[in-house]
């Protein structure tokens, strides 16, 4: 059975992102899943100074270490101002101290979702873009647009369309992790 991390970019306690990465990694086949919260990895914002001073924090350890023990990574991204959210950004910025290739060339599937029509596009790509640099394997990627539209916990992907390329995203996930 494979191991699964996953979780949302987004520290809210309202995050559309978590929502939808719960429900991704729920139609994973034959996987144990470790949803995390981001907020259990609150720490310090990274500075050189601070790393120099007092090390690297705990949190960044846990995280890396959590990652260490997983198969695959499938994460929703909530695109603040284009890019990462802080919370997010720190976990990232830290865990890469540790080593630069972070993601230990683990399987990915990413995704990001808002309620705007590009629904979380541009975090998406930087992520997708640039992931492969820190030794993410990205296999798969997707977009949800007007999540409150398009989604709901009891169904999932509402819209026909949508749900076809979650899928066939979802397939070659589920590829990776059977290493075909």
């Amino acid at each position: 059975m494979k191991k699964i991390l996953a979780f949302a970019g987004s520290n809210s306690s309202q995050s559309i992102n978590r929502r939808l990465v719960r429900w991704a990694s729920d139609q994973v086949a034959e996987s144990e899943v470790t949803l995390l919260d981001l907020n259990d990895f609150e720490m310090p914002i990274f500075s050189e100074d601070r790393e120099r001073e007092k090390g690297i924090p705990s949190e960044a350890k846990a995280f890396k270490n959590t990652l260490r023990e997983s198969d695959a990574v499938m994460i929703s991204f909530a695109e603040h101002n284009g890019n990462f959210s802080a919370a997010f950004k720190n976990i990232f910025d830290w865990a890469s101290r540790i080593e630069a290739k972070m993601w230990l060339d683990k399987p990915m599937f990413l995704m990001a979702t808002s309620n705007g029509k590009r629904g979380g596009s541009s975090v998406l790509e930087i992520a997708v873009k640039g992931f492969p640099f820190r030794g993410g394997e990205v296999v798969a990627h997707f977009s949800l647009p007007s999540f409150s539209e398009n989604f709901s916990d009891e169904n999932g992907i509402l819209d026909e369309e949508l749900r076809k390329e979650f899928v066939k995203q979802l397939e070659l996930f589920d590829s990776a992790l059977a290493g075909d």
